[in-house]
């Protein structure tokens, strides 16, 4: 039986180029994602490039229901391979007040991920073989000031890699967390994402390719996180260190702090 790669959010950005270059090794694929006729024109467009078998599934992981399903709909297949991708930007847990929202949020970015590790992975100790990430980001790495979602989100994503290598000690499942920095991909055509990627340096950008590619090959070093691209692993060293970090909340926060007291003064 042929090995195979579920990968969630494969509809765009990083989850294809995960797809691709797991296709390129060999793995029949199956793809996840809530926009049904995008899923099928990257299936189709990985049928035409590779000799694999590739497959999809609709689901919404924002959908408490979803991952069950997912594996419901895998019976009998032999998933050797978890790349948990899916995410979005979430809202602003202060200032939007539709906790809806606010809970599918943290089921699409938390809580669907460790439902997956739990429901694939003691197949894969079982067996004695297996692969996962889980595409954290470097937002987890350090704090900032007035993000109350995203970050701590993905900063979870890190502890569940942290606390699950502890469990696959002695075997050969291995799983990582992927830390990109600024990142080509749809991610960031949005509104006032764009309008951010406009603004930023050409050399905090990495693409796609290369943050999966040395991703892939980090997990099979058995680095349990790993941060994408040279310029953030060298960020990450710094924001690690104690000094550094307190210099980071602080800046953040008094910049936060200045731009309340000009509303404020604005106001009055």
């Amino acid at each position: 039986m042929s090995r195979t790669a579920l990968i969630t959010g494969a509809s765009a950005g990083l989850g294809v180029e995960f797809a691709r270059q797991l296709a390129d090794r060999g793995y029949a694929l199956v793809l996840v994602a809530r926009r049904g006729e995008k899923l099928e024109q990257v299936a189709q467009d990985l049928r035409q490039r590779y000799p694999v078998s590739v497959s999809t599934i609709v689901a919404d992981l924002a959908d408490p229901a979803a991952p069950a399903e997912i594996y419901r709909q895998l019976e009998g297949v032999e998933v050797s391979f978890l790349i948990n991708n899916a995410g979005s930007a979430g809202p602003d847990l202060l200032v939007d007040r539709d906790w809806s929202k606010q809970a599918d949020f943290l089921q699409l970015m938390m809580i669907s991920a460790a439902h997956l590790c739990h429901l694939f992975m003691p197949a894969m100790i079982e067996r004695g073989f297996g692969r996962v990430v889980n595409v954290s980001s470097m937002a987890a790495r350090f704090i900032r000031a007035g993000d109350t979602n995203y970050g701590p989100s993905k900063a979870y994503m890190v502890a569940l890699v942290e606390g699950l290598a502890g469990s696959t000690q002695g075997t050969d499942v291995k799983i990582s967390a992927l830390c990109p920095g600024f990142t080509h991909t749809e991610f960031h055509e949005a509104g006032d994402l764009m309008e951010m990627k406009n603004s930023l340096p050409d050399f905090l950008w990495y693409d796609a390719r290369t943050v999966v590619r040395e991703g892939l090959k980090a997990l099979e070093q058995g680095r349990t996180v790993f941060c994408s691209g040279r310029l953030y692993r060298v960020l990450d060293a710094l924001t690690q260190f104690g000094p550094t970090r307190w210099l980071l909340r602080k800046t953040v926060i008094d910049g936060l702090t200045s731009r309340r007291a000009q509303a404020r003064a604005a106001v009055d």
